[in-house]
């Protein structure tokens, strides 16, 4: 970019609102017409995100601009009259054509050349555009409803998984454990093609994020404020992952291979066939991981004594100190494969079949190393107090595995070219989990516990669904819809133990949890010149049913039916100040449900020290969620800052508690305590000031207000029944910062460097520390275009680790974990057949929402 281009921008961005605004009367006087285009290269291959400008000749105010999509097609509002169009792209000429825009309708084609430095075999040059990081494809981009990110450019992920990937989209941070978060908030709900998917099974975790090749991810769909249309749970936003299915004619393929350190190896495949009326399609692979996670912890405890303290006497200033460290191996196998076709009955109806199959099982062994320093009551006058360190090994061996299938059929039918469409599908999907340990625990290198675990856990889903859009003239569209959700979770536990805890025999238990969700929404969307607005209303019948049955023969079974009928609605604003310039205002209101083992009174066992306890009288919480946006976009740059709020209700917090302070057992409860009120700037930017040099990057400053006091009832040192409490209030501010920058060194060769900051936060009982992390790649194209050879460092300097301080008002603990050690990998693709020609999709005459004509039109409710 030279001078003149950046005095240019500025000079645009300055003056643009001034120019409108001067405009503003004379255009609104005139009536528009709707223009619409494509523009093509010499090859007739479509040209995503070019520029083009429609200069008036005789009035220079009623000029405008557009940005064509991934697809090269543009549309915009014009008044009638001679018009210049000019086209810019990255690596094409610029082209200057005259047209009389006389009335609504598409102008056709317009056909733009490579510059000659540019111009290098077919393939390579599809390739610099698709698989490398070429400027002309934006990797982020806004659209009314969510963000869209491609991980094609992603070099850092290359050979990765989706958390690799997750790990590197604007607004989500991917904590070392795994856990991902939007906006610093835990509770995202995840889609597979815009359903729920047992390829992401709750209680799978890392694992499954893990089990998904990051080569197989079309995009990642952000939805921050989702509309009345999706469904209402997952208060932070949804995560909507897209798989890919090729849109080129003929036959098409590739295969991407990667090895690496930590050890980890995969080979994935995929592959699809297009002819006539015919689409098929087969993903699949495998891999190999390992994985080392590190725990370091010290505990210093404020009031505790032993049992053969002589009763009466107190100890005063006598601290217990506890240090512990743990080391965490894992060794996970992976194996996936989709596939199904779409036949097209006719121009109108199109039936589409699905299925998917994941399986991962692996083995661990973890080692813990427990120092406990304290004094002893001796008794004798001379040395009251006897120094003890006893030394506790617990070497725990476990084995899991899993298996998940799902299979999807859908039958979509246009009953018009007007955009009156109807769309119905049914998904059966089923997952199920083994988990095991044998733990040995040895003090002063003495067998003293053994226990072992045997967890088995099914789900069971159907989803169906009905979906149908009808236009109200050209300005307004209706869509309505329902939903059905069928949820059956089995859990069988088993625990056995020579210690002698009484709460062992709880754990052996069988819990049937089954929800049902009956949903129905209606959303009305249209423009008033450059106003376009979109309200909606979704009602959820939920039932929940719980049935718990305890080996105990001193416990009951329990029984649980809970019943909730609530209205989310949703209202979408949208201001055009100019085109590909807009302000974005929305409002929706969310349901947090409860995940299914945390109403389970007793569902795992981890060891005698440390008891998750479910909470079988839990509610959900609800969330009103406010986004005030801005977005412009342009050749060479876009800037989207959105000020947000989140109010939520009976929120969920995790109460970490001893019921018995002359013992060293701590219980986790999940409990309903009062609010959380969330707040800041989520700003994602991305520039690109030179053909070899583009920049992405994504701001997060927001505040945090919490309340809440638990109540728990403890014996105190004398044995005595107390009542305690933990206070949650807390206020602070964090941020989240995250850059990515690209350098084209050459025609086949790019390198990635990118890096993440996570502020820390505080509440009135735990104070996490801050954290950062620098990762690096490369790509070079290879084979005439037909290969692509990657290389990545993940972590470079080790530094991505979480540190905590947590309070209480017995105990004090600081924490640091290490999820994920540094690690690099190599990555071949190659790319056989590919057709030269894509199948341009037919676009719905949608006014205002997802131009993009993706599959996920007609609503993924």
């Amino acid at each position: 970019m030279n001078k003149t281009e950046i005095v240019n921008i500025f000079t645009k961005k300055t003056l643009g609102l001034t120019l409108v605004l001067s405009a503003a009367a004379m255009a609104f006087a005139q009536e528009k017409s709707g223009i619409s285009g494509i523009i093509v290269n010499k090859k007739n291959q479509p040209v995503p995100y070019a520029s083009v400008t429609f200069s008036n000749k005789a009035n220079k105010t009623l000029s405008d601009a557009v940005l064509t999509d991934e697809k090269g097609q543009y549309k915009l509002q014009l008044v009638p009259g001679d018009y210049d169009i000019t086209v810019e792209a990255i690596d094409y000429k610029k082209s200057i054509v005259s047209k009389n825009i006389t009335a609504n309708g598409n102008i056709g084609a317009l056909s733009i050349e490579p510059e000659a430095s540019t111009t290098l075999d077919g393939k390579t040059q599809e390739l610099q555009g698709v698989v490398i990081t070429a400027a002309a494809t934006k990797a982020y981009k806004v659209e009314l409803d969510k963000k869209t990110y491609d991980p094609s450019q992603d070099i850092v992920s290359k050979g990765g998984s989706l958390q690799d990937v997750l790990s590197n989209v604007p607004s989500v941070t991917v904590d070392t454990d795994g856990t991902v978060s939007m906006r610093g908030s835990t509770n995202v709900k995840f889609l597979i093609n815009g359903k729920p998917s047992s390829l992401l099974g709750i209680d799978d975790g890392a694992n499954a994020l893990q089990s998904i090749p990051a080569d197989q991810i079309e995009r990642i769909e952000v939805i921050t404020n989702p509309s009345s249309k999706f469904e209402a749970s997952g208060t932070s936003g949804i995560l909507n992952i897209i798989l890919k299915k090729s849109k080129k004619v003929g036959f098409n393929g590739s295969v991407v291979g990667a090895l690496g350190y930590f050890p980890r190896t995969s080979l994935n495949a995929n592959l699809s066939w297009r002819k006539n009326n015919w689409t098929w399609f087969v993903n699949g692979g495998g891999g190999y991981t390992e994985n080392k996670t590190k725990n370091n912890s010290e505990t210093t405890y404020h009031n505790i004594v032993f049992p053969d303290i002589t009763p009466g006497i107190q100890p005063k200033d006598v601290p217990v100190h506890q240090q512990q460290n743990s080391v965490n191996k894992t060794y996970n196998k992976n194996y996936n494969v989709s596939a199904g076709f779409v036949y097209d009955i006719s121009d109108k109806t199109s039936l589409n079949l699905t299925g998917l199959v994941r399986t991962f099982d692996g083995d661990g062994n973890e080692l813990v190393n427990t120092y406990d320093t304290f004094y002893r009551y001796t008794g004798n006058a001379s040395n009251l107090w006897s120094l003890k360190n006893p030394y506790t090994l617990r070497d725990s061996k476990t084995t899991f595995n899993n298996l998940a299938f799902q299979g999807d059929v859908g039958l979509d039918h246009k009953f018009d070219d007007n955009g009156q469409n109807l769309s119905l599908s049914v998904s059966l999907q089923r997952n199920r989990s083994n988990n095991n340990a044998d733990i040995l625990e040895s003090v002063d290198y003495v067998p003293s516990v053994q226990d072992i675990t045997r967890r088995h856990s099914v789900t069971k889903t159907v989803i169906g669904k009905a979906d149908y859009e009808l236009p109200l003239g050209e300005n307004s569209k209706l869509e309505a819809g329902y939903r059905l959700d069928v949820n059956d979770n089995t859990y069988d536990n088993f625990v056995s133990s020579t210690s002698n805890n009484p709460l062992i025999p709880n754990y052996n238990n069988n819990t049937d949890y089954r929800e049902m969700f009956n949903a129905f929404y209606l959303q009305f969307k249209s423009k008033l010149g450059n106003l376009s607005y979109q309200v909606g209303l979704r009602d959820e019948l939920s039932n929940v049913k719980i049935n718990y049955i305890s080996q105990n023969p001193d416990k009951a079974p329990l029984n649980k039916n809970k019943n909730y009928n609530n209205l989310f609605p949703s209202v979408f604003l949208s201001y055009d100040i100019s085109k590909n310039n807009q302000i974005l205002v929305n409002y929706s209101r969310r349901i947090d449900r409860p995940r299914s083992f945390f109403m389970v009174p007793f569902p795992n066992y981890t060891n005698n020290q440390n008891i998750f306890e479910g909470n079988i009288d839990l509610n959900p919480s609800y969330v009103d969620s406010y986004e005030v946006g801005y977005n412009i976009t342009r050749k060479k740059f876009t800037i989207n800052p959105t000020l947000y709020y989140r109010h939520s209700t009976d929120d969920t917090k995790m109460l970490v508690y001893r019921p018995d302070e002359r013992q060293r057992v701590f219980y986790t409860k999940p409990e309903n305590l009062g609010n959380d009120d969330r707040y800041g700037l989520d700003l994602n930017f991305t520039y690109d000031p030179f053909a070899w040099f583009k920049i992405m990057g994504s701001v997060d400053l927001f505040g945090y207000k919490t309340t809440g006091i638990a109540s728990y009832e403890t014996k105190d040192i004398n044995g005595l029944t107390k009542v305690r409490s933990l206070d949650f209030t807390g206020s602070g501010f964090s941020t989240r910062l995250r850059l990515n920058t690209t350098f084209k060194l050459d025609k086949t060769l790019s390198v990635q460097l990118q890096g993440f900051y996570r502020g820390g936060q505080k509440t009135a009982s735990q104070d996490r520390q801050d954290m950062y992390a620098l990762n690096l790649g490369a790509s070079k194209t290879i084979w005439k275009g037909d290969g692509t050879i990657s290389f990545n460092i993940q972590d470079i300097f080790n530094t991505r680790g979480m540190e905590t301080i947590n309070y209480s008002n017995d105990y004090t603990r600081s924490s640091y974990m290490q999820w994920q050690p540094r690690q690099f990998s190599i990555s071949l693709t190659y790319r056989f057949k590919q057709g030269e020609k894509i199948e341009q999709a037919k676009k719905k005459k949608d006014i205002n929402a997802n131009e993009t004509g993706d599959d996920q039109q007609g609503g993924p409710m």
